[in-house]
């Protein structure tokens, strides 16, 4: 089993980094969308958003990390795509970059705006770069907006692979499920 990207496919790690991630950020959509709406006698008012947050600070870790291995890495042949469906794929898939980073950010920002530190599973805290009262309203505003943002760009990206593995008969799909072809 492979664990760097080749030319013919994705290896191991990018695989597991995808899927985790891809399970994760969805996960954190659906926490995000039901914890909004607790009320302060709920039970999970305080535990909800201490998950979110600390899922969050891990995903942005796992983000670094998933950035750099895609530079270290070969990227797999896609001449079997069209022009415009190669320019669509790279401004999808390097746009999630930029856009995940500024979802977490925006979340940090939330978290941190009254001066206290997030607090990662009782395994380490992310300071707050200070206090300052008002922010959170405006991180919010802009969280949401990317949230949903993530979510219509993971669609059309899920959409796209679907289409290219059962409409067009192409092994992109494959690559990131099952990885290059056995020698």
């Amino acid at each position: 089993m492979l664990m760097r990207d080749t030319l013919a496919g994705y290896g191991l790690v990018s695989r597991l980094m995808h899927w985790l991630m891809a399970i994760a950020i969805l996960a954190m959509f659906g926490l995000g969308l039901w914890m909004v709406d607790l009320d302060y006698y709920s039970p999970y008012y305080n535990s909800a958003p201490a998950l979110h947050k600390s899922i969050g600070i891990l995903l942005l870790v796992a983000l670094a990390l998933r950035f750099g291995w895609r530079i270290a890495n070969a990227k797999p042949d896609d001449s079997d795509l069209g022009r415009f469906e190669r320019i669509a794929a790279r401004i999808v898939h390097w746009g999630f970059y930029p856009l995940l980073l500024a979802l977490m950010v925006s979340g940090y920002l939330i978290s941190t705006a009254d001066g206290r530190p997030i607090e990662v599973f009782g395994w380490f805290s992310v300071p707050s770069p200070g206090e300052n009262k008002g922010l959170e309203d405006t991180a919010g505003a802009v969280h949401a907006w990317l949230a949903y943002t993530t979510v219509v760009l993971a669609a059309v990206h899920a959409a796209g692979a679907f289409k290219h593995h059962f409409v067009d008969r192409k092994q992109t799909l494959t690559r990131m499920w099952s990885g290059p072809p056995s020698a």
